[in-house]
């Protein structure tokens, strides 16, 4: 991961956990960076809990909206969630260029404008 700009998202987590369509990124900056740019919201590992966001393991191929001690995904986070939609590593590279153009009511699109440079999100 290079210079992921999100304080309040989890995107470098989504991008490291999302497989091998991303593997040319650099793990050790990716870490890094969600430590210090994602970690205030979202969490991952085994001991991961809930905080602002909900935890991130094992975000690639989960429903949306599925996390259940999360409570406050947004109307259209569920909506997303109840229409099935599972986060694929595509998915999650559109989300993390432009949250907002996905779900413009979620709280990532709110805190977190997205890297729509290809290679930062890398």
């Amino acid at each position: 991961m290079r210079k992921a700009v999100c304080a309040a998202a989890g995107a470098a987590a989504l991008l490291a956990l999302s497989g091998a369509a991303f593997a040319a990124g650099d793990a050790e900056k990716g870490k890094a960076d969600f430590a210090t740019k994602c970690g205030i919201c979202h969490q991952v590992g085994p001991d991961a809990k809930t905080l602002i966001g909900p935890e991130l393991n094992g975000i690639a191929g989960r429903k949306a909206a599925s996390v259940a001690d999360f409570p406050s995904y947004s109307a259209g986070m569920k909506k997303l969630g109840d229409e099935g939609y599972v986060w694929t590593d595509e998915h999650l590279d559109a989300w993390i260029a432009d949250p907002k153009a996905m779900i413009p009511d979620s709280m990532m699109a709110l805190a977190f404008a997205g890297v729509p440079d290809a290679g930062e999100r890398a």
